[in-house]
């Protein structure tokens, strides 16, 4: 009876032998099968993907790009901006030279006509020989 049941184990042991044979060639039909999925997956993805790399690609050119003529603008304005900014300086200057000195200098010439006959109008009604009370004033504001 002994002999009965060690062939029945190892009829059992072969039995199961066997099936996990089966489980692991059915695991790699299986997953051989996936890898060939997979591969058409991956094939497929690399196409669609390939011209948007593409695109991607001359975009950020085409940026580069821009940015270049950018930076060249903002230099030609930057430049533009410091000639007009001396220009005007010099401008400020040339009238300041032709208008404003010579206007100053009439101020004070005409400031100073005015105390000289002020002067004179109060030597004549004062009589005392004294100027009058405020020319000896103008005179201490006079610059000249």
């Amino acid at each position: 009876m002994t002999e009965t049941w060690t062939v029945v184990f190892l009829g059992i042991i072969a039995l199961s032998t066997f099936v996990m044979m089966a489980i692991q060639v059915g695991a790699i039909i299986y997953a051989a099968r996936m890898a060939k999925r997979l591969e058409t997956v991956v094939t497929r993805v690399e196409k669609d993907i390939q011209p948007i790399v593409e695109r991607l690609t001359a975009v950020s050119e085409e940026a580069v790009r821009m940015s270049q003529l950018a930076t060249q603008q903002v230099e030609r304005v930057d430049l533009l901006f410091g000639d007009l900014s001396r220009r005007a300086e010099q401008t400020m200057v040339v009238v300041q030279q032709a208008i404003i000195t010579p206007a100053r200098e009439s101020a004070a010439l005409f400031s100073a006509l005015r105390s000289t006959f002020a002067a004179i109008r109060g030597l004549r009604g004062n009589g005392s020989g004294r100027p009058p009370r405020g020319v000896e004033e103008d005179d201490a504001l006079f610059i000249g």
